[in-house]
């Protein structure tokens, strides 16, 4: 299990939901120690600084406090500074196994744009980020997470594209394998010539069965055509997949990003929970 794990905190209704009803589900699966981070942005705050960290230092030991009497280890942090690269220098002296953050709203390209927090992270840091949906519900006027916690880790989808990435997706993968039921393996064939097709679906399904046995739970193998998101997400709503399971390219991040990369795409439009794997 990811023993070490990091969860920025904004003090916002959805941050504050998931860390009260999704985080500790974590620790009852196993992790053991928890950095609870708030960082104080300079570039958005409009009062002396020193005085709102002192305000936000009381606000999250009071958030430590409260986990602590549901028997979690946390160490709380405030820092001033631009929240995606504190809160991925932090990721990075802590060496911590993973960070945690909701993804909020329906429109996560739109954000990315804009410059949230949640997608800024997932390009500065070199730690695993599992992103968790959040919406709002209409009907009983209030947040909702899109996931059972205690459930995220029982049926992962891994998508695989034979890059030395993957390696790097399945040791994420193995970290949680004890709590996995079953999982799918897939490959998207999205390159090569029409006449090319075939060989390349079974050269797919060859790297497929090498891949599955890196595992302990057992593993579906599905290699597909097309473009690379859709099969993502297609396949993980079909098979009942409770996670996907992807790589996030080091090479140049902010310009896939932009440029629609299948991580994106993934996170843009999946309603299932999302951990991006960094491939350096």
């Amino acid at each position: 299990m990811f023993e070490k794990i990091l969860f920025p905190t904004d003090f916002s209704e959805v941050s504050l939901h998931a860390l009260r009803n999704c985080v500790p589900k974590f620790f009852e699966l196993g992790a053991k120690k928890l950095y609870l981070v708030h960082i104080v942005d300079i570039t958005a705050t409009d009062i002396e600084a020193l005085e709102l960290m002192k305000i936000d230092e009381e606000q999250i030991d009071n958030l430590a406090d409260e986990l602590r009497e549901r028997g979690i280890d946390v160490e709380p942090i405030v820092k001033l500074g631009i929240p995606s690269l504190e809160i991925a220098e932090i990721a990075k002296e802590k060496n911590v196994d993973l960070i945690i953050s909701p993804s909020k709203g329906e429109n996560i390209l739109r954000q990315m744009f804009l410059g949230s927090t949640a997608s800024n992270l997932v390009r500065a840091t070199k730690k695993p980020v599992l992103l968790i949906r959040y919406e709002w519900d209409e009907e009983e006027e209030k947040i909702k997470c899109l996931h059972d916690c205690e459930r995220i880790f029982d049926k992962p989808l891994v998508a695989l594209d034979f890059s030395p990435c993957s390696i790097r997706i399945m040791e994420a993968v193995k970290r949680f394998e004890e709590l996995a039921k079953e999982g799918i393996l897939l490959h998207v064939v999205d390159y090569g010539k029409a006449e090319e097709l075939e060989e390349n679906i079974a050269k797919a399904k060859q790297n497929l069965e090498r891949y599955a046995k890196i595992v302990k739970f057992p593993v579906e193998k599905e290699v597909l055509a097309g473009v690379a998101s859709q099969g993502i997400i297609g396949l993980s709503i079909a098979k009942g997949a409770t996670l996907i399971v992807m790589g996030k390219k080091g090479r140049s991040v902010i310009k896939d990003l932009l440029l629609g990369s299948t991580a994106e795409r993934v996170i843009r439009d999946s309603k299932l929970p999302v951990l991006l794997v960094p491939c350096e």
